[in-house]
């Protein structure tokens, strides 16, 4: 979507802390059932999870299938990277079959029983990629090495013209229904443009005008580089709530009611709470949204395809999030352990 000057910067400045709660198992792996919850666990009560992607771990404790497909560039052939037996991807399968060539994420699985799997974004109102047919590129498999709970895993470096969507998901919010999303992403590698959002989307890949989007975006503000994270609801990002700047892994969230009101939340996915907008009125003409369903990731709605930044996991619910889901959220993404040095 083309950003137009339509910005609602939230007034109120909350911290939410709370102890980080590390659950580590003693006697070194174990089974992913076995494993303290993850977020969709977390959520699961009250506003369960209708899509979530990650390569790097489960996002539910019973979840033993793939992460994310990854294709060879030298013979155009495919395998699935899965998990370890304590719920983390098993990035050495990628690198035995990887070894001497270059592989591609083409598919990114949705481990929510709406299996909305992500693939190359088809060509928009805005772009077309430079892909066969005028579809987005995928991301390179070896380009984000990081570690999760000790574990060498891979996140996802997008860069302009790389993009991922599905046009037709399940279970996700429509025509004002209630939702929640979050990532885990960085304040590095993140350029000025159009759009770095995870999150619902129009269907026809188009800008349908005002509230059509209920997406999570970070991107910078000005030279130097200020960060922040806001909600995308097309033809406007609203909601920023200032990221601190060279922040290496960064959680950032939104929750809407789809009717009258939205949060943003932001906090380091490697230590401590959550900093908040508070309750926000929707915007004049967001009220009710009118969200299409449709996910995205590294993308606007409409293919805006020129930004750039890192993924490493991400949520979509099924009705509004409170705090203190997104508390208990915050804290299972600090125990996961993110660490490792990104590329600014």
């Amino acid at each position: 979507m083309p950003l137009k000057s339509m910005f609602l910067f939230g007034k109120i400045r909350t911290l939410i802390v709370f102890p980080v709660a590390l659950a580590i198992a003693q006697g070194g792996i174990v089974s992913a059932k076995a494993a303290t919850r993850r977020p969709c666990d977390i959520f699961a009560s009250k506003t369960p999870c209708v899509a979530a992607y990650s390569t790097t771990r489960a996002l539910y404790s019973s979840y033993t299938g793939p992460l994310y497909e990854v294709t060879r560039q030298s013979d155009e052939t495919s395998i699935n990277i899965g998990l370890l037996p304590d719920g983390y991807a098993n990035a050495a399968r990628q690198d035995s079959f990887c070894a001497g060539t270059s592989c591609t994420i083409t598919k990114i699985y949705d481990q929510s029983p709406g299996h909305n799997a992500l693939t190359p974004a088809p060509p928009g109102g805005a772009a077309h990629g430079l892909g066969r047919d005028g579809y987005d590129l995928p991301a390179l498999a070896g380009a984000l090495p990081i570690t999760v709970h000790g574990h060498k895993v891979y996140g996802i470096a997008i860069s302009p013209g790389m993009g991922y969507r599905d046009d037709t998901p399940v279970g996700t919010a429509i025509n004002g229904q209630a939702e929640g999303v979050y990532m885990v992403t960085s304040a590095l590698r993140l350029n000025p443009k159009c759009c770095f959002d995870f999150g619902n989307a129009e269907a026809n890949n188009l800008d349908n005008n005002a509230g059509h989007m209920d997406a999570i975006n970070i991107m910078c503000h000005g030279a130097p580089c200020k960060p922040d994270a806001g909600l995308d609801m097309e033809n406007g990002i609203y909601g920023h709530l200032a990221v601190p700047a060279g922040t290496a892994f960064v959680t950032d969230m939104g929750a809407n009611d789809g009717q009258h009101r939205y949060v943003i939340y932001q906090g380091n996915a490697q230590a401590g709470g959550l900093s908040s907008t508070g309750i926000i009125p929707l915007p004049k003409g967001y009220q009710p949204m009118k969200q299409e369903g449709a996910v995205i990731l590294g993308i606007g709605g409409d293919n805006s395809n020129w930004a750039a930044g890192y993924f490493f996991e991400g949520v979509m619910t099924r009705g509004m999030p409170d705090a203190e889901a997104m508390k208990a959220v915050q804290s299972n993404i600090v125990a996961a352990g993110y660490a490792g040095r990104l590329l600014r």
